[in-house]
């Protein structure tokens, strides 16, 4: 049998990440995002809890929390361990759905963050069609969408600017 106060605790804190980052409150979902981890943690291994699953749902919040704290390396290392739990089971249900793309944009604000567009842009678009090709709903979609496409539009001009001032190095000897 489980016990109940742990797992009750940890998804309470989970919760609660949910909620404070819905409310941009990032240092307050950080750390209820590892509360919520360290709570699963007590539970003995051998307990039928999911505990690689409940951690890609933590590290999926950790990750948007710390994207918006500025934090962007602890952010792709947390986005890129909810992803590795979610790519591999390739399932969008009710509540593993909205983690996943989750993980998914926070990575993008990762990449972007840390000065690598060219690898941002494609998870942004990734973002973007989940969140519209998804039935169900997904809290703070509009915010997503909004800075995604706001993103990918920078993105985007970044890219031709520097196609434009870019010459061949034959162009310089003649």
């Amino acid at each position: 049998m489980k016990p109940l106060k742990e797992v009750a605790g940890a998804y309470l804190a989970l919760s609660d990440a949910q909620r404070q980052l819905l409310e941009s409150n990032y240092d307050e979902a950080a750390a209820n995002c590892r509360k919520a981890m360290e709570i699963s943690r007590t539970m003995p291994l051998e307990e039928a809890f999911d505990h690689a699953g409940f951690d890609a749902f933590c590290h999926a919040g950790l990750a948007e929390a710390l994207a918006g704290l500025g934090s962007f390396e602890e952010a792709l290392l947390s986005a890129d361990k909810a992803l590795h739990h979610f790519n591999r089971r390739g399932e969008l249900n009710q509540d593993e759905g909205k983690l996943w793309i989750s993980a998914v944009y926070s990575r993008a604000l990762a990449l972007d963050g840390l000065g690598r567009g060219a690898e941002a842009m494609p998870e942004f678009k990734k973002a973007v069609e989940m969140i519209e090709e998804r039935k169900g709903e997904t809290p703070g979609k509009e915010r997503m969408i909004e800075v995604a496409n706001d993103r990918i539009a920078k993105l985007g001009v970044s890219n031709q600017q520097k196609k434009l001032g870019y010459k061949a190095w034959w162009e310089f000897w003649s």
